[in-house]
């Protein structure tokens, strides 16, 4: 097994510290775009993107079904907002 530098360690340690704010911003970013998509094609893209990131975050998993099952953007952008504040 590979063994880290001491910077790698810190790297690596403080990825999955902030993975949730990661996990928050990559969604809100999804949203922009989700909003500014024009192709059927290109929001199925991103609404599986948007299953993913919501995967990786602590909410409510029947919030996270009804969202997801609509494919509501202005529900998702409330998600967006809730698990921010």
């Amino acid at each position: 097994m590979k063994e880290y530098t001491p910077y790698q360690k810190g790297v690596i340690k403080r990825y999955y510290e902030h993975s949730e704010t990661l996990a928050l911003q990559k969604l809100g970013e999804i949203v922009s775009d989700l909003y500014l998509a024009d192709t059927p094609a290109g929001k199925k893209k991103l609404w599986a993107r948007a299953e993913k990131a919501l995967m990786k975050l602590d909410c409510p998993v029947e919030r996270r079904e009804m969202v997801l099952e609509s494919q509501n953007l202005e529900a998702l952008a409330r998600l967006l907002s809730d698990l921010h504040g």
